[in-house]
């Protein structure tokens, strides 16, 4: 790592997989991986860039990762075990990561907003042989890893410091990776538990690599692009989605704690690449520096993790002249589909399957598969079913949750329910979990929404069901203004009666400042549902 560096390596390109077969040779993601990068051409390269003017080269992330996994191999850990880390984000992070990788572990990022009771609950279930936690955090992290029998509690904070960097200070700068199978366990990503318990997905060796390698072919990343990464990186999007992009690329990325404007802003001109959730493109669209030439550079704009309004798609649009690529995936699976890169990409949809990985549609009681439909039609309503070479193993420590998740035939069902448009197009309607069945009668959110949100000084809506003592669920709707718009709930009602069925339209909708979120942007509908299901009674 160097400060305030002025001479930097240039973008020479350098070597592509075309296939998987070098990841069934070398098994282990790292050493997938660092193969682009292990050439004094692509040590040299600069990985991390941060607003404080601190450099760190491929060669630094190698070397320091090497030291770390010095460190954990000299613990004697047993094979396959755990490594959380509920840390702040920091190239240091990404170090102790792809250090757990390479010492054939299990790397366990937890959320940095994890509190006590979420943290005991994950130490308990993962039984981590290492935990690490921010230093802030270690008086209430350490006694909670203690009862879980863990031995190994170490700190690592943002500026550099932590006991964790100490302890691995005094190792060598080489590590031979530990060989490792591509099935073998490389992490374990925790669901969020809205609907119950939550769920630990494993993730492969394999499952990473070749969705990595998929992606970076999809998105057509090139030997200079500069990636913004302004995401979280305990999350598949920031940590699997947008850095392997640019690791597997050996691409220099301005790494932002988070997302700033001000920050973006100032490093735009130097990117090419940004990934992010639609809320970082709404308050982007609310920055007058949004234009033509701010984006000038710019060659992607992706957005995930959680649906875009058609609005959102256009006035970006509107403005910069770019077309955002919208695409769809989950922590069990990684990426399924995507917009294309070349070709028309459509608000409202996540585009086609990737590259290798099957999706169907299947009917919720028949599980018959819903074919896709000519062009110009669009198909019936069905669950999302999946499989391929991204797709996890299954739960940890949960094999019956596991197996009914599956079906006989090795598809995973996602939960989530969808169509194909009339483009051929996948179009999400929801989560099968969010399904409102009022009075025997299906009720999807998303067509109710989509209304909603089309309805002037509407902004956003979200509809969910709750119980009524008549109708077993009643429709119920929350809309947020626009600035300066006032909205009335009998206004509202009256506007969408007569365009869908009686049984869809809302029993009441509540105006509301904002929407519940999560950090990756996704609405909170368990707390809405039990916020507000006092209402109909």
């Amino acid at each position: 790592m160097t400060n305030k560096e002025k001479t930097l390596a240039p973008n020479t390109a350098l070597p592509r997989f075309s296939s998987l077969e070098s990841l069934d040779r070398l098994g282990n993601l790292y050493e997938f991986l660092s193969q682009l990068w292990s050439s004094k051409a692509g040590l040299d390269r600069v990985a991390f860039e941060t607003p404080e003017g601190l450099f760190y080269r491929y060669s630094d992330l190698h070397q320091g990762s090497a030291r770390i996994a010095n460190w954990l191999a000299s613990l004697h850990l047993p094979k396959g075990s755990r490594v959380a880390a509920q840390v702040e984000k920091s190239p240091e992070a990404v170090m102790l990561y792809l250090a757990t990788v390479r010492a054939g572990l299990v790397f366990l990022p937890l959320n940095t907003a994890y509190r006590s009771s979420e943290i005991s609950y994950f130490i308990e279930d993962a039984e981590p042989g290492v935990v690490v936690c921010s230093p802030e955090n270690l008086e209430w992290v350490a006694p909670l890893a203690a009862d879980a029998g863990c031995q190994h509690v170490e700190t690592l904070g943002v500026h550099r410091d932590g006991s964790l960097l100490q302890k691995a200070a005094p190792h060598g700068n080489d590590f031979k990776t530990v060989a490792t199978s591509p099935d073998s366990l490389a992490a374990i990503l925790y669901t969020s538990g809205t609907t119950g318990r939550s769920k630990g997905a494993m993730l492969s060796h394999r499952n990473l690599a070749s969705n990595a390698l998929v992606l970076h072919r999809a998105w057509q990343w090139c030997s200079t692009d500069v990636l913004l990464h302004a995401l979280p990186i305990f999350h598949v999007h920031g940590l699997f989605v947008a850095l392997h992009g640019a690791l597997l690329n050996a691409s220099n990325m301005l790494w932002l704690a988070k997302f700033d404007p001000d920050q973006v802003f100032r490093a735009m001109p130097k990117a090419s690449v940004l990934m992010g959730v639609p809320t970082f493109y709404v308050r982007m669209l609310e920055d007058a520096r949004l234009n033509r030439l701010s984006t000038a550079q710019m060659r992607l704009f992706v957005s995930g993790s959680a649906p875009m309004l058609a609005e959102t798609h256009q006035a970006f649009t509107e403005r910069t002249g770019h077309f955002i690529l919208e695409r769809y995936g989950m922590s069990e699976t990684i990426m399924l589909t995507s917009n294309p890169y070349e070709g028309e990409r459509r608000p409202g949809t996540v585009g086609h399957p990737l590259e290798g990985v099957g999706l169907r549609l299947t009917h919720a009681e028949t599980r018959a598969v819903i074919a896709q439909p000519a062009l110009g039609t669009a198909s019936e309503i069905g669950g999302v079913e999946v499989r391929g070479p991204n797709v996890f193993s299954g739960y940890w420590r949960m094999p019956e949750k596991t197996k009914e998740e599956f079906t006989a035939d090795g598809w995973f069902k996602t939960g989530d329910v969808g169509r194909w448009d009339e483009r051929g197009y996948l179009a999400l309607v929801g989560r099968s979990k969010d399904l409102i069945i009022t009075g025997g009668y299906n009720v999807y959110p998303k067509e109710i929404e989509q209304l909603l949100d089309d309805l002037p000084g509407v902004d956003e809506s979200a509809v969910f069901g709750v119980p009524h003592p008549d109708f077993g669920e009643a429709v119920t709707a929350v809309v947020v203004p626009k600035s300066g718009a006032r909205l009335e709930e009998a206004v509202l009602l009256v506007a969408i009666k007569g365009t869908i069925a009686g049984f869809k339209v809302p029993k009441r909708i509540y105006v509301a400042d904002q929407l519940p979120r999560n950090v990756m942007g996704k609405v909170q509908k368990n707390e809405l549902r039990n916020r507000y299901s006092m209402g109909l009674v």
